[in-house]
């Protein structure tokens, strides 16, 4: 018994993560991040979706630095079109924050789309300098981000039909678009995709079917 003890306890070793928790939440959170924009279709590096918790913690530290985490991708089709993610402090994020932020960035002409990660709250005050920015930002909790929920193996696959695919879709059966079953934008998998009002999602439901169960859903 003592043997089998001894063994359990090494097993277990492998399961103690000895970093700091500030460190693992933001590896996690950078993972699910680069793993969402190259499921939106952004260049994203083999080595990013491959990164370690160690080589994480051996670039970026036990304490990382936000600043240090932003991430800055074109889209595969489109190399001058690139999206920010910008990673903010544990403080709320007030006007004079977001000022600052919006202020520091550069070459916005060549951003379409950007990211903001909050470890805190926002205020209302913020969220209209947001809101009137001319480079749409979404807004994502660290927390949302700690698992990727399209990595779950009960998830139906989620794939963005382009505008030709939902026309083609609409004349197909005869539809308008507010007949379809509808996808709230706010949704977890409408803004895991970044998915806009008026855009078509085909979703593919496997698990535990003899056949795939194909249905179409309409932000709306």
């Amino acid at each position: 018994m003592a043997a089998n003890n001894g063994e359990f306890s090494n097993c277990l070793t492998h399961f103690v993560d000895n970093g700091s928790v500030e460190s693992h939440r933001y590896y996690l959170a950078s993972k699910t991040l680069f793993e969402l924009l190259n499921d939106r279709g952004y260049a994203v590096p083999t080595s990013e979706l491959t990164r370690s918790l160690p080589e994480f913690r051996a670039e970026f530290g036990q304490k990382p630095d936000p600043l240090s985490l932003r991430i800055c991708v074109p889209l595969r089709v489109d190399s001058s079109s690139k999206i920010l993610v910008i990673f903010c402090g544990t403080e709320e994020i007030k006007k004079g924050n977001i000022l600052t932020v919006f202020s520091q960035i550069i070459d916005k002409e060549s951003l379409h789309r950007i990211i903001l990660v909050l470890q805190s709250k926002m205020n209302h005050h913020a969220r209209k300098v947001v809101d009137e920015y001319p480079v749409k930002t979404e807004i994502f909790q660290i927390s949302d981000l700690l698992v990727n929920i399209t990595k779950h193996v009960l998830t139906p696959k989620h794939e963005k039909l382009t505008t030709q695919e939902k026309e083609r879709l609409l004349q197909k059966y005869q539809v308008k678009e507010h007949q379809m079953p509808r996808m709230q934008e706010n949704g977890a998998f409408a803004r895991y995709h970044g998915l806009e009002k008026g855009q078509v999602m085909k979703v593919s439901y496997t698990a535990g079917l003899p056949s795939s169960l194909v249905t179409y859903r309409c932000v709306l």
